[in-house]
């Protein structure tokens, strides 16, 4: 099967076989985790091991490939931004400055500097994976159920599971408008000027927005005549207990957590490691 960007794709291993409550909190755990954290020490561990789990789950590249173009990008601006906005950030973070060579008189790049943008860096990289992991792996509808499981009012689970579906359905909007239009003679290719190729596009945005209200006015109606809302409580097809790789997966991010914690409250004594210090 053709793996398309942000669809689900059913497969049978450790990580697609969690419950969705599961793959939720790890997300929730690790990403804070990674935020809190500013010694790259423990960021790159959890680095490390969430492109290994990103490996084990079996996802296709072709899913994660423009998202990642996306992200890489943005990662790149915001390296060069930081040290527009804020060149010497990182020596008034340390404490001290241990410069490397001068660009301009206020453009002085620092190991201090470096070293905090690096670590930036890292933390971004380390998201990205247990993101797509989350989004990829997870089954909507069993993601819902297991929402509604833990006390979640299922209306609002049953939403996260729309806007979880509406994202691969949005983008086969797209590509099916796009070639309607280029069959037309609308040209999005290289050949055409970057302003002409950016108006053709915007060409393509409100047959899109249009389609999207449709499908809104479609699933609305079929949740009024199936009389959704009407009860408390409902039941659900797709709903996965927790078993016991579900207690392993929780118990392993926890214990990344609280090692991390560990780090900062009794080596680094707060959230910055600082190589710097004598």
């Amino acid at each position: 099967m053709k793996a398309k960007l942000f669809d689900y794709i059913e497969k049978d291993n450790f990580v697609f076989n969690l419950s969705g409550v599961t793959k939720l909190l790890c997300f929730l755990i690790l990403t804070f985790t990674v935020m809190y954290s500013y010694d790259v020490r423990v960021i790159l561990p959890v680095l490390i091991f969430s492109f290994w789990v990103l490996h084990v789950s079996e996802i296709k590249f072709a899913q994660i490939k423009i998202m990642l173009y996306y992200v890489l990008v943005f990662i790149a601006i915001n390296f060069v931004l930081t040290f527009l906005f804020s060149p010497q950030y990182g020596v008034e973070l340390y404490g001290s400055k241990h410069e490397l060579f001068a660009l301009t008189e206020r453009y002085t790049v620092t190991a201090e500097q470096l070293l905090y943008q690096g670590t930036k860096v890292v933390k971004y990289l380390s998201v990205i994976p247990l993101g797509m992991l989350f989004l990829l792996t997870t089954n909507p509808s069993e993601f819902a159920a297991s929402l509604s499981s833990i006390g979640v009012s299922y209306k609002a689970a049953f939403a996260v599971s729309l806007t979880l579906r509406y994202f691969p359905d949005m983008i086969r909007d797209y590509n099916d408008i796009a070639l309607a239009q280029q069959a037309r003679g609308l040209d999005l290719s290289r050949k055409e000027r970057l302003g002409t190729r950016l108006k053709n596009i915007m060409n393509i945005f409100v047959p899109l927005i249009f389609s999207s209200l449709d499908r809104v006015e479609v699933i609305s109606n079929a949740m009024d005549l199936r009389g959704f809302g009407k009860h408390k409580k409902r039941t659900w097809y797709a709903f996965k207990p927790l078993v016991k790789n579900d207690g392993l997966a929780i118990a392993l991010c926890v214990a990344i957590a609280l090692a991390a914690l560990a780090v900062a409250f009794f080596i680094d004594h707060g959230r910055y490691w600082n190589p710097f210090v004598a």
